[in-house]
C-alpha cells in the first residue's frame, strides 16, 4: 500500500514518529509535485497525529509553519492545509497555542503585517478571527480583546476598503467583546460611518457590483447591532452622517453607500431628528442644501429602505421653518435625477414617492414640472411594455400624479397634448381629489407636524380657498369680491379675457381673480384693486356700504367696456368686415373684446349683440306699466337693471290707514349701476317703514322670505292723492295702477335687502333686524317682452298685468296676498292654475317661471350701516362645469313636475328641498358652502346660512346672489348656454397672469423664510394665539378691522368688538 503511494514503509514511519522534523516534512510535502490526493492523505495522517503528546518546541514550530501557510501560502491548497493542521494542534495543545497566539503577536499582525503581507490585508483579519475561535475559552483571550478594541478603532480611522471592513464586521459580529466601549464606542461608530462615506464602487460587472453591495450591507449591519446594544451611540452616528453629507468641501464627494444606514434608523425618530436638524441655527443654508441633495442621491441605492420617508420628512421639515430657498434650489437641481430613477424597478417606488412630493409641493411655478415633461411619454411607453407584474399599478400612480400637475398648471397645450394622448385610456382622478391632493401637499399646507410652535406658518385652510386681507375697514369690498369670485361663469369669463397691457379696472379684477385662484398665500392683500375701485366719495379707512360699492364697481366695469365699444365703432367701417371674419387676437379693442376675447368662434358669435359682460351676466330688463283707472290707458317703460333693491313691506297694522299705497310706492327702488338709487329706502316712504320686527304678515305668522320681498317689489300699487298719476289722455291727475314685470332674467340675480332706514326724528339710520328666510332654490316670474307701450283697451290692459287689480281697494289686501290663509291659498292656487292655462291657450302673453339657485349671501353684522362687519357665504359648486348640484336639480324637477307650486307663474316662489335632504346635513353637504370672513375661509353649510340670524340677531342677510338654472330641454333668455354664456371649465391662465402669480409666489416664500428666521432669532416669550380653521357653528364671524376678522366672537348686542374703530 505504501509503495503504491510512492513512499517506502521506513520513510513513512520516520515521518510519523520524528516530530522533531514534522514542520520540515510538512513544508516539503505541500511544496512537492505529488498529486493532490497523495498530499491530502499525508496531511490527514499528520492531523490525526495531533492527539499524541508533542513537545512545546515542536508545537511552536508547527504553529509558525501553519501560520505562514495560511497567510503566505502560494495557493488555496496550501492555505487550506495550514488551516487544518493549525486547528488540529491548537485544539489538542491549547496551552502551547495560547502562548504562541499572544497579545503581542496579534498587535504585531495588526500594526506591521506578516512578512510581505500588509497589515491592511483582509487575510490577517481572517487569521485572527480563526485563532480567536480556537482560544475563546482561554483567559488570555481577554487581553487580546483589549488589544483588538484599540486597533480596530485605529483601523477604521485609516479608511479601509470595503473588503477589509466587511471582514472586520464578521470578526466583530462574532466577538462583540472586540467592539470599543463607552466613549471609544461612540468614536468608533462615528469613524465607521465616515469610513462608509469613502466606499466608492468603480466596478462595471454585475458580480463585482453585487459583491460591493454585500460588503456595504455587512458594515451597516454591524452599526445596526452596535446601535441596538448601545443606543447612546445612535445620535452621534447620525450627527456624523449629517456632517458628512452637509460638507461643502468640493474635493469630497461622499458615497451613496451611506444610504444603507437609513433602513437601520428607527422610523419613530424621524420627527425628533428632523425638527432638531431644521431648527439648528448653526446649520447654514449651503450645508442644508448639500445634505438634502445627497439624501436624494441615496434613492439610487438598491437595497435601502425608508430613504424616501426620510427625504420627504426633511423636505417637510424645511417647509415648516420656511426654508423655501433651499427647497426651490434642490427641487430644480434634482427633479430630473429623481425622475430618472423611475426607470429602475428596484428603486422606482421610493423615487415616485419623492417625485410626487417634490412636484405637488412646488406649486408656485410650473418650472419643476416642465423639466420632467419631455420624459413622461417615454416612461409611460416603457411601463406599458416592460412586462413586469408591478408596472401596471405603478403606471396608474404615475399618471394620477401627471393629471394633478397638468390640472395645476393648465394652459400649456403644446407641452401636454402628447402626454394626454399617451395616457388617454388610463383612469383620470376627479377634480375634487386633485384639489385635495394639491391642497395637502403645498409647502404652505398646515398638514405637516414638524413646525415648532411659533415657527408654524399660517397656510391656506383646508378649503383650499384664498382669503382677502382687511386693509382697514375694507370688509365691504372683501365680501363683494368673494361673492363675485364665487359666481363661476362670471369668474371664468373674466379670467378668459385678453387684456394684456391694459390698465382697465377689468384687468385689475382679472389679476385679483387669478391670485385668488392660484396664489399660495393664505390671504391676499388687494391694495391695487382697492385704490382703483374705491368710489371717490368713500373715505379711506371708514366703513362703507357693500351694496353701494357693488353698484359702483359693476357700473365702472360696464362703462369701461362701453367706452371701448364706442372707440371701436368710430373706426373706419372698411376694416369692420375684415375684423369680423379674421378673428384678430387683439379682441379687447372690439366692442365685445373685453368680454369674449378668449371664447371660441362658435361660442362668441351668438352673443355679439353689443351688450357688455356686466349686462350679459347681471343685466335684466324690467317693464314699469301705469294704467289709468279712468280711461284704462296704459303707459309702459322698459329699463335695464343689475340688481333689485327689495324693501321690507310695512307692518300689517299700517294697512288699515287711509293711504296704503303711499308707503309702498317709494321703497320700490329700481337700481341700474350706481345711478338708480342707493341701499337705504328713500325718505318720503321711510316715515311709514318702522325698524321693528313687524313685517307685512300676521304677528304670529312665519317670518318673511326672499320670495315675499320679491313679490312685494312686483306687486301692483295704487297711485292716488299726492301720488296721483297725470294721464295724458285725460289731461289731468288720475288714480292709477302701477305694475312691474320682469321681461328678461339675468344670469346672476342680485338682490339687496333694504335694511337701513332713515329715522327722521332721531336723524340716524337704523337697521331692520328682521329675519328673512333664504330659500336655496326659487322661481322668478319672467314675462314675455313683447308688450304694447301705447294706450290700449281694457282687454289689452288686463293681459298686460301679472296680477289683475279691478278696484282701488285691491292693494289694501296686499298683506293677505303675501301671506293668505290656507283656504285663500287653495282658492288662489286653483285660480292661478286656471289662469295660466287660459293665458297659455290664448297665446296673448306667456309667463315663464325661471328657476334660480342661491350662489352667495353677504351678511352684515351690526346695528347700523356705519358700524359692524361684512362677511359672505359662497356656494362651493362641485364639478368642472360649475352646473347645479345634483340635489338641486332633483328638487327642481320634483317641484316643477308635481303641479303644486306655492304660487302662480306670475309670482316669485321658493322651491322646497326633498325631505330626505332637509334633515341633518351629511359630511359632504356640510362642505357645500364656504364662509369668507376677510383672511379667514372655512367650510360651512346652508343650514348655517339659514340659522345665522336666529343664533346671532345682529347678523342678517344683506346682499344675495342667485344663479339662473336651466332645466333639461329648456333654453331660457335666448339660449344663453348654447351661445357661450356658460363656460364649461376654468380657462387656462394667460402668460402675463401666470408670470405675475409665479413672481408673487416666490416672493411669498421668501417672505415666509425671512419671517421664520426673524422669529427664531427673537424667540419671543409670548405664546401664539393661533385659532385653527374649523366650523363656524359655535361663534359668529369676528369684527371688521385690519386684523382680518379672525376674532371678535360673540353675537350679543353689547359686544364692543363688533363695532368699527
Amino acid at each position: 500500500m505504501y509503495c503504491a503511494t510512492g513512499y517506502s514503509g521506513g520513510t513513512l514511519l520516520t515521518c510519523l514518529i520524528g516530530f522533531v522534523i514534522m514542520d520540515k516534512i510538512l513544508e516539503g510535502l505541500v511544496s512537492s509535485d505529488h498529486s493532490v490526493p497523495v498530499k491530502r492523505a499525508i496531511v490527514k495522517k499528520v492531523v490525526e497525529a495531533a492527539e499524541k503528546e508533542v513537545t512545546e518546541e515542536q508545537c511552536q514550530s508547527l504553529f509558525v509553519l501553519t501560520t505562514r501557510l495560511i497567510l503566505l501560502g502560494e495557493d488555496a491548497f496550501q492555505k487550506q492545509i495550514g488551516l487544518q493542521v493549525l486547528e488540529a494542534y491548537a485544539r489538542y495543545h491549547r496551552p502551547e497555542f495560547e502562548r504562541f497566539f499572544s497579545k503581542d503577536f496579534v498587535l504585531s499582525l495588526l500594526q506591521q503585517g506578516y512578512g510581505q503581507l500588509d497589515r491592511k490585508d483582509p487575510a490577517i483579519i481572517d487569521y485572527i478571527h480563526c485563532c480567536l475561535r480556537l482560544l475563546i475559552s482561554c483567559p488570555s483571550v481577554l487581553e487580546i480583546f483589549s488589544v483588538i478594541q484599540v486597533e480596530v478603532l485605529r483601523m477604521v480611522c485609516e479608511r479601509p476598503e470595503p473588503a477589509l471592513c466587511a471582514r472586520l464586521n464578521t470578526l466583530l459580529s462574532d466577538f462583540v467583546q472586540c467592539i470599543p466601549r463607552d466613549k471609544s464606542g461612540v468614536l468608533f461608530c462615528q469613524q465607521l460611518v465616515r469610513t462608509i462615506s469613502y466606499f466608492h464602487c468603480y466596478a462595471s460587472q454585475e458580480r463585482e457590483l453585487r459583491e460591493y453591495v454585500g460588503q456595504v450591507t455587512k458594515v451597516s449591519t454591524l452599526l445596526q447591532n452596535i446601535w441596538k446594544a448601545d443606543p447612546a451611540t445612535l445620535l452621534p452616528s447620525l450627527q456624523e452622517v449629517f456632517a458628512i453629507i452637509s460638507s461643502t468641501d468640493p474635493s469630497f464627494d461622499p458615497s451613496i453607500a451611506l444610504a444603507s444606514l437609513v433602513q437601520h434608523i428607527p422610523v419613530q425618530m424621524i420627527t425628533v431628528l428632523i425638527k432638531s436638524l431644521t431648527t439648528d441655527q448653526n446649520v447654514k443654508d449651503a450645508s442644508m442644501t448639500k445634505a438634502l441633495c445627497r439624501m436624494i442621491d441615496w434613492l439610487s441605492w438598491p437595497l435601502a429602505q425608508h430613504v424616501d420617508t426620510w427625504v420627504i420628512a426633511l423636505l417637510k421639515g424645511l417647509a415648516a421653518v420656511q426654508k423655501f430657498t433651499i427647497l426651490i434650489d434642490v427641487t430644480l437641481l434634482k427633479i430630473e435625477l429623481v425622475f430618472s430613477r423611475l426607470w429602475y424597478p428596484i428603486v422606482r417606488q421610493g423615487a415616485l414617492t419623492v417625485l410626487s412630493h417634490m412636484l405637488l409641493s412646488f406649486q408656485h411655478s410650473p418650472e419643476a414640472f416642465h423639466l420632467v415633461v419631455p420624459h413622461v411619454v417615454h416612461l409611460v411607453q416603457s411601463l406599458r411594455t416592460d412586462g413586469l407584474p408591478t408596472s401596471k399599478a405603478f403606471l396608474l400612480q404615475f399618471t394620477e400624479l401627471i393629471h394633478c400637475m397638468m390640472y395645476q398648471y393648465s394652459g400649456f397645450p403644446d407641452l401636454y397634448d402628447h402626454i394626454i394622448e399617451a395616457i388617454k385610456d388610463l383612469p383620470k382622478p376627479g377634480e375634487e381629489k386633485i384639489k385635495l391632493v394639491l391642497n395637502q401637499s403645498a409647502w404652505t399646507s398646515q398638514s405637516n407636524s414638524f413646525a415648532p410652535g411659533l415657527l408654524r406658518q399660517v397656510g391656506k385652510s383646508e378649503t383650499g380657498k384664498t382669503g382677502l386681507v382687511n386693509l382697514g375697514n375694507t370688509c365691504y369690498m372683501n365680501s363683494i369680491i368673494q361673492t363675485l369670485f364665487m359666481a363661476t361663469d362670471f369668474r371664468r369669463h373674466v379670467l378668459s379675457l385678453n387684456l394684456n397691457g391694459s390698465n382697465m379696472l377689468m384687468k385689475k379684477l382679472q389679476l385679483l381673480f387669478a391670485f385668488l385662484a392660484h396664489t399660495q398665500r393664505a390671504a391676499y392683500a388687494p391694495r391695487n384693486f382697492l385704490d382703483a375701485s374705491r368710489p371717490p366719495w368713500f373715505n379711506v379707512g371708514s366703513q362703507q356700504d357693500c351694496s353701494e360699492y357693488l353698484r359702483f364697481l359693476l357700473d365702472r366695469l360696464h362703462e369701461e367696456e362701453k367706452a371701448l365699444q364706442v372707440i371701436e365703432s368710430a373706426k373706419p367701417k372698411v376694416a369692420s368686415p375684415v375684423d369680423a371674419n379674421s378673428k384678430d387676437p387683439t379682441a379687447q379693442t372690439t366692442p365685445e373684446g373685453p368680454g369674449e376675447s378668449s371664447l371660441s368662434p362658435v361660442e362668441s358669435k351668438p352673443v355679439n349683440d353689443g351688450r357688455t359682460l356686466i349686462e350679459r351676466m347681471f343685466g335684466g330688463n324690467l317693464i314699469t306699466g301705469i294704467r289709468c283707472l279712468r280711461c284704462n290707458c296704459i303707459s309702459e317703460k322698459e329699463e335695464r337693471f343689475t340688481d333689485l333693491s327689495l324693501a321690507f313691506c310695512p307692518p300689517a297694522t299700517s294697512q288699515d290707514g287711509p293711504q296704503p299705497a303711499g308707503s309702498s310706492e317709494e321703497p320700490k327702488v329700481l337700481c341700474q349701476g350706481s345711478v338708480n338709487g342707493g341701499s337705504e329706502t328713500p325718505e318720503p316712504g321711510l316715515a311709514k317703514t318702522p325698524t321693528s320686527n313687524a313685517n307685512c304678515r300676521l304677528l304670529d305668522g312665519p317670518p318673511l322670505s326672499v320670495p315675499d320681498l320679491v313679490n312685494y317689489f312686483l306687486a301692483p300699487e295704487i297711485l292716488d292723492e299726492d301720488n296721483a298719476y297725470f294721464c295724458e289722455k285725460c289731461s289731468s291727475l288720475q288714480r292709477a295702477e302701477r305694475t312691474m314685470k320682469l321681461v328678461s332674467a339675468p344670469e346672476y340675480l342680485i338682490l339687496t335687502l333694504l335694511r337701513f332706514s332713515y329715522d327722521a326724528k332721531c336723524h340716524i339710520r337704523r337697521k331692520i333686524l328682521d329675519n328673512v328666510t333664504i330659500p336655496p332654490l326659487m322661481r322668478l316670474p319672467v314675462h314675455s317682452p313683447a308688450m304694447n307701450t301705447q294706450c290700449s283697451s281694457s282687454s289689452s290692459s288686463s293681459t298686460s298685468s301679472p296680477l289683475q287689480v279691478d278696484s282701488p281697494e285691491s292693494s289694501e289686501n296686499l298683506a293677505k296676498k303675501l301671506k293668505p290663509s290656507q283656504k285663500e291659498e287653495d282658492d288662489k292656487e286653483k285660480e292661478s292654475i286656471d289662469g295660466e292655462e287660459l293665458i297659455i291657450r290664448e297665446g296673448e302673453i306667456s309667463v315663464q317661471s325661471v328657476p334660480y339657485v342661491l350662489s352667495s349671501v353677504v351678511m352684515h353684522s351690526g346695528i347700523s350701516s356705519e358700524s359692524g362687519h361684512y362677511y359672505s357665504y359662497g356656494h362651493n359648486i362641485n364639478g368642472a362645469d360649475g352646473m347645479q348640484h345634483p340635489a338641486n336639480h332633483f328638487a327642481l324637477k320634483e317641484d316643477s313636475g308635481n303641479g303644486q307650486a306655492e304660487c302662480s307663474l306670475s309670482t316669485c316662489s321658493a322651491l322646497s328641498i326633498p325631505p330626505e335632504r332637509g334633515d341633518k346635513p351629511s359630511t359632504q353637504e356640510a362642505k357645500d358652502w364656504l364662509l369668507f370672513n376677510d383672511s379667514r375661509v372655512t367650510f360651512s353649510s346652508f343650514q348655517s346660512v339659514q340659522n345665522i340670524t336666529n343664533r346671532f340677531p345682529k347678523d342678517t342677510a344683506y346682499v344675495l346672489m342667485y344663479r339662473k338654472q336651466e332645466l333639461p330641454g329648456q333654453s331660457l333668455n335666448g339660449g344663453l348656454t348654447a351661445n357661450g354664456m356658460r363656460v364649461s371649465a376654468e380657462p387656462p391662465l394667460q402668460k402675463e397672469l401666470l408670470d405675475a402669480i409665479i413672481k408673487d409666489n416666490k416672493l411669498y416664500l421668501q417672505e415666509q423664510e425671512l419671517n421664520a428666521r426673524t422669529q427664531a432669532l427673537q424667540a419671543p416669550s409670548s405664546s401664539c394665539s393661533f385659532r385653527p380653521n374649523g366650523s363656524d357653528d359655535n361663534n359668529p364671524p369676528g369684527s371688521c378691522g385690519p386684523s382680518g376678522g379672525g376674532g371678535g366672537g360673540g353675537g350679543g348686542f353689547n359686544t364692543i368688538s363688533r363695532l368699527v374703530f
